[in-house]
């Protein structure tokens, strides 16, 4: 399968969350990935083009904006602009002394939905980022909304990338959990097992969105709502539809 098929997040002061906790890992599970060509020169990020990936994820009021890079250092959101049908996203890198891996993977940087944005109509997306620039669409999906408090609980969003979505979760933003192992366990249903952490493990006690990105080979049917089973870790089958993309 091709699964193209096809907000504020509030409490907890979650805008400042997406654009600044938000730098915890996420890792995925292999599966197709995006890549970066190099165009030119220019300095301020134009002349080179990554391929970007996106989500709608928390019923409309976030999308995952997928980036390939170190798997410990995840870009965030300083800026968010809409205008004219255009979702205008700045990203920028860990600062400081950061230690970031060497490995090249598929990452989620969570973007809050500004007000004005209509999820039911398809949305341009263009990221810019440190010497790069992309650009991703996301199909319009009728249900989604701006606004409201989130409910706090799993979601998931195709990305335009084939087989690829993306998990957002909510918990400790110093203990992401890391994805085992994707199957597609029947027609409708894609198994994501988490790994399961150690018992001596110590995290943070906020609460944070997490974001981390999946895989999966094939899905039978392209026109069936899916749905993914998250086990492992800390979920318990927990059944949540993937968003379209």
């Amino acid at each position: 399968m091709a699964p193209r098929t096809r907000s504020a997040l509030a409490g907890l002061g979650l805008a400042v969350l997406l654009t600044g906790v938000l730098a915890a890992c996420a890792t995925g599970s292999g599966g197709t990935t995006p890549s970066a060509s190099e165009g030119g020169d220019d300095d301020n990020g134009s002349g080179n083009e990554q391929e970007v990936g996106a989500a709608w994820l928390d019923g409309g009021r976030a999308i995952g904006i997928v980036t390939q890079g170190s798997s410990t250092c995840i870009p965030t959101a300083e800026e968010t602009t809409y205008a004219d049908g255009v979702l205008n996203v700045t990203l920028v890198e860990v600062e400081g002394d950061t230690a970031c891996t060497a490995d090249l993977v598929p990452r989620v940087s969570l973007v809050q939905v500004p007000g004005d944005v209509d999820p039911e109509q398809d949305l341009e997306i263009k990221v810019t980022g440190d010497g790069w620039t992309g650009d991703t669409d996301l199909g319009g999906v009728p249900g989604l909304k701006t606004g409201g408090e989130t409910d706090y609980l799993p979601s998931a969003g195709w990305t335009d990338v084939d087989g690829q979505f993306v998990i957002l979760t909510w918990g400790s933003s110093s203990c992401v959990p890391v994805v085992e192992n994707t199957e597609a366990t029947s027609a409708t249903e894609i198994t994501v097992t988490f790994v399961t952490p150690p018992a001596d493990q110590v995290c943070t006690m906020d609460m944070a969105p997490r974001g981390t990105v999946a895989s999966v080979l094939e899905v039978e049917d392209e026109d069936a709502e899916i749905f993914a089973i998250l086990t492992g870790a800390e979920f318990d089958n927990v059944r949540i539809p993937i968003i379209p993309n």
